[in-house]
């Protein structure tokens, strides 16, 4: 997502290369650049013209420090007023009541089942909520199967009725369920239409009048732009939701919709959806979104989500072996699971600053690891602890065994002895490296 604009804003920027100092004339050029870059990433157009023209106001406004050049200064003032567009900072879902309830809205297609399983394992995992998923989608054949689905794939019950066709008492009685079992969360999974009709909106507002949720959620998907903005206008009107929820923000979009979404319906962006995983799932930061549209990577949420998968403790114990040259093969192979839970591959590169616009026109596959998984898989565990006895005819049994070449177990072992000591070298280099930071915390 947002490639093509950041391409586009980079060359806008480039216009100003050079220039000695802020004028309206280079202003202008530049900021008329950046409005057809926004257009072309289907952003609202009168979302896009009032951006340009805040810019404009600030940029003449400003004295350009000698130590600044006019374009650095050009993609700050850009960067603050992307943030301040999208909604300035995250924002939480209020889960007041007992049990809290989240009403899920929006229109067929858009993924609303599938968020409401990974907002229900986000709760689950992160915030030591115990949730029940209601299945109140009446209509669409396959929909109570796939929450049943989602449910047993994460582990939280799901609530529904065969046969009830009614989802107005399907969730009151979802609630009642929750409190009797001692669930604190509620996410109610509501029908969607291929369009807006006035009988579906009749429906989720009767829902949301009996139930009176704590939190309304609009589900849409980013890929549909414009018509995510006027549909979210529509159900805004009608429901008064109170966030916004950006799924298949990873597909071939142009990221319109996120830009323009907060504007339009004055309400903010509380998640996006980045995957079909059930961790691929993230609050929205509008600084970050920022950052990774003028192409400064996002470093701050790739720590996060190193931090969720790798413990103190953990860290520690590596220390410890990798000090005393006993990190093998065991080891290795968990920290690629560690990072495999982390996300897409090539999205985790993109939060690094530069690393996104070389990676662009790269494939990087989510299956990178398999090969060498399959190696160390085939190694017996008195190999896997003491790489030393790995030799000719082992290494040829490792690789019948793995469906791998020769070649490719002897490069695996190479690059091994050459992380190990690598990594026993940065743990030794300093008297108190013992004492260095982990490389996170749960």
């Amino acid at each position: 997502m947002f490639e093509n604009l950041t391409d586009r804003l980079e060359r806008s920027f480039k216009l100003l290369k050079g220039e000695g100092k802020i004028t309206e004339l280079n202003v202008a050029e530049t900021l008329k650049d950046v409005r057809r870059a926004l257009l072309d990433a289907d952003v609202n157009y009168k979302v896009a013209k009032q951006f340009t023209d805040t810019i404009k106001d600030r940029a003449l406004g400003q004295q350009v420090l000698t130590s600044v050049k006019p374009g650095q200064l050009m993609i700050k003032i850009v960067h603050d007023e992307l943030t301040a567009l999208t909604g300035g900072s995250a924002e939480d879902v209020n889960l007041k009541g007992s049990p809290a309830v989240v009403l899920m809205s929006g229109l067929q297609g858009s993924g609303k089942t599938t968020f409401a399983g990974k907002l229900a394992n986000l709760f689950k995992t992160r915030k030591g909520k115990k949730p029940l998923l209601a299945a109140c989608d009446v209509y669409r054949p396959a929909a109570i199967e796939q929450l049943r689905v989602l449910g047993t794939q994460i582990g939280v019950p799901v609530y529904s009725e065969e046969g009830n066709k009614d989802p107005v008492a399907i969730a009151r009685h979802a609630i009642l369920e929750a409190r009797k079992n001692g669930c604190d969360l509620v996410i109610v999974d509501t029908a969607g239409r291929l369009a807006v009709d006035e009988q579906m909106m009749q429906e989720i507002a009767s829902i949301k009048q009996a139930i009176q949720p704590s939190e309304i959620l609009f589900v849409v998907d980013a890929m549909t732009g414009q018509d995510a903005v006027n549909t979210a206008k529509e159900f805004n009107d009608r429901l008064d939701f109170d966030g916004v929820v950006l799924t298949k923000l990873d597909g071939d979009t142009r990221g319109g919709a996120a830009l323009s979404i907060r504007s339009v319906v004055n309400k903010p962006i509380k998640f996006i959806g980045t995957g079909e995983k059930m961790d691929a799932l993230d609050v929205f930061h509008p600084e970050r979104m920022a950052d990774r549209i003028l192409g400064m990577g996002d470093v701050v949420s790739l720590v996060e989500r190193a931090q969720e998968q790798f413990s103190e403790e953990e860290a520690r114990r590596l220390q410890r072996k990798i000090a005393k040259n006993q990190f093998d093969f065991n080891d290795f192979i968990a920290q690629i699971q560690q990072i495999k839970k982390m996300g897409n591959l090539k999205d985790l590169a993109s939060m690094i600053p530069g690393v996104g616009k070389a990676l662009k026109n790269v494939d990087i596959n989510d299956d990178a690891f398999k090969n060498i998984e399959a190696i160390i898989h085939s190694m017996t565990p008195s190999e896997r602890t003491n790489p030393a006895i790995l030799n000719g005819s082992r290494r040829q049994r490792i690789a019948l065994g793995s469906g791998t070449t020769v070649q490719d177990v002897n490069k695996l072992i190479r690059q091994f002895d050459e992380t190990r000591k690598m990594m026993k070298m940065v743990t030794t280099a300093k008297p108190g490296a013992r004492h260095m930071p982990a490389m996170g915390r749960r």
